[in-house]
């Protein structure tokens, strides 16, 4: 497969490469990665990011300027499962030919040229950029390197999270070996944080709600984000900083987006698989760790009750195993 996706970049002159809405960096290692690869190794292409910008990944490198789409242009898709969350495409049927590359459950093909490499055992996108790179022509450089590297460790939390298998960490440690980095210093942009971010998460721990299943829950208003100087995007920024609380197996943070019109919805869990009933509100994401948009309280208290009962329901299993043990 990775062959297949190689041989279509060699043909095309022109090409974009877009990834979720709600940009993260997973998202923006794999895309810039790729972008950077290819043009390093094909410095007559035209490559294009898709998607907006934001101030919080500049250090990934600058965004680019968004244009019309031209004729016979290739469309790579990174870290998106739907065409619906893609960032920056109106309409897919304007690309010639399309790649898919990710790591979360199967949703939908994009399309009946679409040609889609999916690995839900990878640790993240920025992952199967990496190996794409490496079992193909495409080149690499310590900027790259860097790129992947804070995709991976992002998606990972630093290999806390159980989609860091053997091979994320061979492949991670010869990333290193090779390239040499300076862990501290690349881990100082990804981590660094507002003050206003902090003095947020800690009223986010003081006034969270805990259900006597074990879900958290908080109802962040637009008020409360003008009130500590934050945006729509910042608790989002911080829900994995509420992983290993004894009490919480799933955590929901509901944040108003006022410029938006609708409620950011950010979700984890420690041992509940939440995604299939993310996906019954338009929402998705991964096993343990999901997002959606909402517009309407009534959906969103929905969602907290069906996920309350999911934990419930997980609790009376992992109990009943323990009894079947002890």
């Amino acid at each position: 497969m990775f062959q297949d996706i190689y041989k279509l970049i060699e043909k095309y002159d022109n090409i974009c490469i877009a990834r979720h809405i709600g940009v993260d960096p997973d998202a923006m290692g794999s895309t810039v990665a790729l972008k950077n690869s290819i043009l390093l190794t094909f410095p007559e292409k035209r490559v294009k990011l898709l998607g907006t910008g934001s101030n919080r990944f500049a250090y990934f490198g600058r965004f680019d300027k968004q244009e019309e789409i031209l004729d016979n242009t290739l469309l790579i898709v990174c870290d998106t499962p739907d065409i619906r969350r893609i960032d920056g495409v109106e309409d897919i049927t304007k690309f010639t030919d399309i790649i898919k590359i990710d790591h979360h459950p199967f949703i939908e093909k994009f399309s009946d040229n679409s040609l889609e490499y999916i690995d839900k055992d990878a640790s993240s996108a920025s992952q199967i950029v990496l190996e794409l790179i490496l079992a193909t022509p495409l080149l690499m450089d310590n900027q790259i390197a860097e790129q992947i590297f804070w995709g991976i460790i992002s998606d990972t939390n630093r290999f806390m999270f159980n989609n860091s298998k053997s091979k994320t960490l061979y492949l991670v440690g010869d990333l290193m070996d090779k390239y040499k980095f300076d862990i501290n210093k690349l881990y100082e942009p990804l981590y660094a944080r507002p003050l206003a971010e902090v003095r947020l998460e800690g009223y986010i721990a003081t006034n969270m709600t805990v259900t006597e299943n074990g879900v958290g829950y908080i109802k962040i208003s637009d008020q409360i984000l003008n009130e500590y100087k934050t945006d729509a995007a910042a608790p989002g920024n911080m829900i994995g900083d509420f992983n290993y609380i004894d009490e919480v197996y799933v955590w929901i943070f509901i944040t108003e987006d006022v410029k938006n019109e609708n409620y950011r919805i950010s979700i984890r869990s420690r041992g509940p698989i939440i995604n299939t009933t993310v996906e019954k509100y338009h929402g998705g994401g991964h096993n343990y760790a999901c997002g959606a948009k909402l517009k309407e309280m009534n959906d969103i208290d929905n969602l907290i009750k069906d996920l309350d009962d999911l934990c419930k329901k997980y609790l009376k299993e992992k109990d009943g195993d323990k009894n079947e043990n002890s």
